[in-house]
């Protein structure tokens, strides 16, 4: 992931399908997407490479309209600092980039309202 130029706030959403807290703040994101033309989304499968099928199940049952795709690099260790260097490797995890580059972190679970407030604080 660089810093490309875009106008957009870039969010990028670390889960997995067998993740209960990723699961349930999936709609969130969703959401706030639908409602704002300034946000692109993208969900970062975390499943395991060898079965995409899991994954495009999932998708498909959850009627996921954004992007996802699956990380199948399981050298953690290579690409996480790349993401945050605050990041334990705990999903649900997310990075946003402002049309500036600036990146923001967040690790754990975002409800709707927490979610909504930390977008409006980014828009500042």
């Amino acid at each position: 992931m660089t810093a490309q130029d875009s106008e957009k706030i870039r969010i990028f959403n670390f889960w997995a399908t067998w993740c209960a807290p990723c699961i349930r703040e999936m709609p969130h994101f969703e959401e706030v997407k639908q409602k704002s033309p300034d946000i692109e989304l993208f969900f970062i499968s975390l499943d395991d490479g060898r079965k995409p099928e899991r994954v495009k199940q999932f998708i498909n049952r959850k009627q996921i309209q954004a992007p996802v795709y699956l990380l199948n690099d399981v050298d953690y260790n290579k690409w996480i600092d790349k993401v945050s260097p605050n990041w334990s490797g705990a999903i649900p995890a997310t990075l946003f980039i402002l049309p500036s580059g600036e990146r923001h972190f967040h690790e754990g679970e975002l409800g709707i309202e927490e979610l909504k407030t930390l977008i409006e604080k980014l828009k500042s």
